[in-house]
């Protein structure tokens, strides 16, 4: 059996495992398939072409819908040990970098 029959056999073991919805060890014990091959076959074939293939991309439209009802300011509470950092909505990202520098130094 040549090289390109035994991986095409191994692309339909696989095909018809994934699509079986069963676990590996119960799969393989009805097909008489050892397992660790199945594995090692799926993780020889995970980048080629026949196996990517099988299962295509599908990519589905979103809307993000704008927020509704009264906008309330942000805020986030930190807590480091005893510390407790309350940051709102516009804080100065280098301020609280400093901050955090400083409580951890201490803590």
């Amino acid at each position: 059996m040549s090289r390109e029959d035994v991986q095409k056999k191994w692309e339909a073991r696989i095909a018809a495992f994934r699509s079986s919805g069963e676990k590996a060890t119960r799969w393989c014990k009805t097909n008489q398939v050892d397992r660790r091959q199945l594995y090692a076959w799926m993780k020889r074939l995970n980048g080629s072409s026949a196996a990517a293939a099988a299962k295509p991309t599908t990519f589905i439209n979103v809307k993000v819908a704008p927020e509704t009802g009264p906008e309330q300011p942000a805020c986030l509470r930190i807590r480091l040990g005893a510390a407790v950092i309350e940051v709102d909505t516009g804080f100065n990202p280098a301020l609280l970098r400093d901050v955090v520098q400083a409580l951890e130094a201490v803590c």
